[in-house]
């Protein structure tokens, strides 16, 4: 190999070597009634899911979206998110799967009219957590 080349491939693994030794960061944990004071950061949101609401109109390509209240239910909801059914159940394959479970949801937090908010499009940003014994 050349002097050229072997700069070449030493400045490649410096530019790279970053990318490949760094760690995600774990996103804080926070309340449901903390989320209001956290909007746009990431966070994971653990709480029980006491309340659901199914969109009246669906999504193109994931369905009918479905709400569920972390905590506190209508009319004074905290916090919610938002996740969609599998294609072939629907949205009562989500209310199934979540419905009175205590759950931690990972992503950005959005404010709307009705309060803060996660859209957990993808499901893995959703996962059951233990309950306390």
């Amino acid at each position: 190999m050349t002097a050229i080349g072997t700069l070449l491939v030493i400045a490649c693994m410096t530019g790279l070597s970053p990318l490949a030794f760094a760690q995600s960061a774990t996103p804080p944990r926070i309340n449901p009634s903390d989320a209001k004071n956290h909007i746009g950061e990431t966070v994971e949101i653990c709480g029980k899911a006491v309340d659901s609401k199914v969109s009246k109109y669906g999504i193109g390509g994931h369905g009918k979206p479905v709400a569920f209240d972390l905590d506190q239910p209508e009319p004074n909801p905290v916090f919610y998110f938002v996740t969609f059914g599998s294609q072939a159940d629907g949205p009562q394959e989500a209310i199934a799967a979540y419905q009175g479970k205590r759950l931690c949801v990972t992503g950005k937090i959005t404010k709307s009219s009705t309060g803060p908010f996660i859209m957990a499009a993808d499901r893995t940003q959703i996962r059951p957590q233990a309950e306390d014994k």
